[in-house]
């Protein structure tokens, strides 16, 4: 437990404790924080801003997160529950066209499942969103619309993805 003056931090970690009394959001890219920061403030709750994040993940770092990807979450209310929006396989697609295969291959149609990470975020809303489900878009949009600072991170991860999917092409 972190005791006393949190400028010892005693970590090995460049980031820093943030402390709060009102909620907290936290995300690998700016944007995102904000979206779900602007979230709390428009009156939203914890859900509103986890989905609000994601959603502007999707424009800012769609190399990490994006709509046809999967989504997990757990949420408190008294009692834990959990959202599995894994995707499934799709219908046509059986064992056997992994056969004999040692696994599955990074690229092409067999590593594809049905995105869940939509579907997720829909049952989160129903079940516990506090504010429209269109305003949980509204800092994405802006974004995508505007343009935003593409992040480092996200730099290198499209230079080594053009490697890739550039050939192919």
């Amino acid at each position: 437990m972190l005791k006393g003056n949190l400028s010892n931090y005693p970590y090995p970690s460049r980031r820093r404790v943030v402390m709060g009394n009102r909620f907290a959001v936290a995300t690998s890219q700016s944007l995102a924080t904000l979206a779900g920061m602007e979230m709390f403030w428009a009156g939203g709750n914890a859900v509103d801003a986890a989905i609000a994040t994601a959603i502007a993940l999707t424009v800012v770092e769609p190399t990490s997160n994006g709509i046809g990807s999967d989504a997990f979450a757990l949420v408190w209310d008294g009692k834990l529950h959990g959202i599995n929006g894994s995707g499934k396989s799709p219908q046509h697609l059986t064992l056997e066209h992994f056969a004999g295969m040692s696994q599955i291959p990074a690229i092409g149609w067999l590593s594809v499942t049905v995105p869940g990470a939509v579907s997720a975020w829909r049952s989160l809303w129903q079940r516990w969103g506090k504010l429209p489900f269109e305003q949980l878009f509204a800092p994405a949009i802006r974004y995508a619309e505007a343009g935003f600072p593409v992040s480092p991170v996200t730099a290198r991860a499209w230079k080594q993805a053009e490697a890739l999917y550039l050939p192919l092409t």
